[in-house]
């Protein structure tokens, strides 16, 4: 499961990227909406995804509380799932 959810939490993170860096500055700057609605999409699947398996993770390995708040926080912070995917899992056997 761990594997997964690093493939996810790295999918999740370019959403991110893609929706702040790319779709909203062609929205805002350039009136071109179109793009907002299919990285919208996508990044809200894979959020939603990547918060059910960091809950699903925590019952597994039984991390606590604060671990869990600090992998759901990155989730909303541009490179954030980066960074968490790097040091809680970046030393992990892929599960």
């Amino acid at each position: 499961m761990v594997r997964f959810f690093k493939i996810i939490a790295t999918l999740e993170g370019i959403s991110l990227l893609i929706l702040f860096f790319i779709a909203m500055p062609l929205k805002y700057f350039f009136d071109t909406p179109e793009f907002i609605r299919p990285a919208g999409m996508a990044h809200g699947v894979l959020f939603i995804g990547y918060v059910v398996l960091a809950f699903m993770l925590k019952m597994e390995q039984e991390w606590p509380v604060k671990k869990l708040l600090i992998v759901l926080l990155a989730s909303v912070v541009p490179f954030g799932t980066f960074y968490i995917e790097w040091k809680y899992f970046g030393k992990q056997q892929n599960s």
